[in-house]
């Protein structure tokens, strides 16, 4: 597990670290510096010529001092600095002293295509404003030139190197702040910015190397880190399996999804449910899908929700039975908005002791009845706080979440993770915003997936991913850690399908047919080398 800041929580750490642990900024300064200097240095030829554009903060100090380290080492390197030097950081004038007593030449804009390296060190994290001026000038006109990243680079070939955060990103959300340098590599310190996560900062920053510069664990402690993501060697959260088992072990998955001849979703869920390691799965769907779903999955169990022949009474006592017999249930997949379905996901609510996912025509269903009388955002979230069971997971895509808190689809997205966390303060339900880069809450926590690709955006997968989430519950995860786990996994799996189909030809069933490669413990040093 690998944590991420926001820029508040980055100034926490720094300052800690300079003002309590007494580690002098200029030494963080040096070690920056020279973190960066050993990207560039893999990556430039001595024939290049670099240019350090740089800010009056401390992030123009890095870049300064990091030109400084190249030219020491017999690298062509200039310095264009920008805004008022009278206002520059301390740090920062001490390293345009260094560089002048060097004789260092000192460039102006003019001369921007001269140049085939840019270390853009204008702006570091806290950047809270729009850009604009001079600065929103330069960084239009380092986009504009031909920048290429190339395995085996030309001479003429050009290349940005972003000092901690491209310049004009939000270290917060990944927003651009007007405009924003789009660069083929970043090197960011101590840890990973919740800004280069997600969209679109993750684009603008390139290749993103979390470079050690010796921020102490006690002064990350001190910042109450609860943002986080996962790599490879988290794969070994999956749940142990046990020589000594039976089916009962792995848990009882009862799958409610599909409408009369919309048995694909349930179908999709279960088989997922089942690739990742749960015991048994049942289908509660329409009797329509019986012949379809118990030809292409003979494993699962089977039962319908509309019999025909048997009165209101004995129908809702034998959905009972079914939901007092799961150790987690799902529904929503395929289920459709019919009367029918609102009355099972209210069953659900009322009479479910288990966790519970819901996803897909669930959520539509939730949103209508939220529709009804609740208005805005924080009203709508108590409520379901209230009907809903504590550990109760909500999987939304952001238009799914958009007409469940009755807010504009781009308030969302202009800061997905952000979005669902204040209203979760003060309950324990779980939200999975799905999206290019998913991210899930409960309460304080945040996780940000870095796993899949653009070729899982096609009808089904997130009927995969739900799956995956109630596996992982049945075999005793906790919901929130299995719903990140899940997710993780998911995206790891749509990582393998696109190396074997290509993004184009992806469909969901691929995802499903990947998983089993993670589930074999054998197989995680090669997904850690993917």
């Amino acid at each position: 597990m690998n944590y991420a800041v926001n820029s508040i929580e980055m100034k926490k750490i720094d300052t800690y670290t300079v003002e309590v642990v007494k580690l002098p900024a200029l030494v963080l300064m040096e070690r920056a510096a020279l973190e960066v200097s050993e990207v560039i240095k893999k990556l430039v030829h001595k024939s290049d010529r670099i240019l350090a554009i740089c800010g009056p903060g401390n992030n123009g100090g890095d870049g300064i001092a990091a030109g400084r380290i190249l030219f020491l080492q017999g690298y062509q390197v200039a310095i264009l600095f920008l805004g008022d030097e009278s206002k520059a950081t301390n740090q920062t004038k001490a390293q345009l002293e260094i560089m002048r007593n060097l004789g260092i030449t000192f460039e102006n804009n003019n001369k921007l295509h001269e140049y085939n390296i840019i270390i853009d060190a204008i702006f570091g994290v806290g950047l809270s404003r729009p850009v604009t001026g001079e600065y929103e000038a330069i960084i239009n006109e380092i986009n504009e030139l031909n920048w290429t990243n190339l395995d085996d680079r030309n001479a003429s070939d050009r290349l940005v190197f972003s000092v901690d955060i491209p310049s004009g990103i939000s270290a917060d959300s990944g927003k651009i702040m007007n405009t924003a340098v789009r660069a083929n590599y970043t090197i960011t310190f101590g840890l990973q910015k919740q800004g280069l996560l997600v969209y679109p900062g993750v684009d603008y920053a390139g290749v993103t190397t979390v470079a050690d510069i010796g921020f102490p664990q006690i002064a990350m402690k001190q910042a109450n880190l609860n943002t986080f993501y996962y790599g490879a060697e988290d794969l070994n959260r999956l749940p142990a399996r046990k020589n000594y088992s039976h089916k009962g072990t792995y848990g009882k998955v009862l799958v409610i999804a599909g409408s009369k001849g919309m048995s694909g979703a349930a179908y999709l869920c279960a088989k997922a449910a089942y690739r990742s390691g749960a015991g048994i799965v049942k289908l509660l769907t329409s009797n329509d899908n019986r012949e379809i779903l118990q030809t292409s999955l003979p494993e699962a169990l089977f039962t319908a929700y509309d019999h025909e022949g048997i009165n209101t009474v004995e129908r809702e006592k034998q959905l009972i039975e079914e939901i007092s017999w799961a150790s987690v249930i799902v529904i929503g997949p395929g289920l459709g908005q019919s009367d029918r379905a609102g009355e099972l996901l209210n069953l659900v609510i009322k009479e479910a002791k288990v966790p519970v996912i819901i996803d897909a025509d669930g959520l539509n269903l939730l949103a209508n009845m939220l529709n009804l009388g609740y208005h805005d955002a924080s009203s709508r979230w108590n409520y379901l706080s209230q009907i809903l069971r504590p550990d109760t997971i909500l999987t939304p895509h952001l238009m799914e979440l958009s007409r469940l808190l009755g807010i504009p689809i781009s308030e969302i997205s202009n800061n997905m993770i952000d979005t669902a966390s204040p209203y979760s303060y003060n309950n324990k339900l779980i939200v999975a915003i799905k999206d290019a880069r998913t991210v899930v809450t409960q309460s304080r926590c945040r996780y940000i997936n870095v796993s899949g690709n653009n070729g899982m955006a096609t009808g089904g997968s997130g009927d995969v991913l739900t799956g995956i989430i109630a596996a992982l519950i049945a075999q005793g995860m906790a919901s929130f850690d299995a719903t990140c786990l899940a997710v993780y996994i998911h995206g790891l799996s749509g990582d393998i399908a696109a190396s074997k189909k290509g993004a184009y030809s992806m469909m969901a069933g691929d995802i499903i047919d990947s998983i089993e490669i993670i589930m074999n413990r054998d197989n995680l040093k090669s997904i850690d080398n993917m």
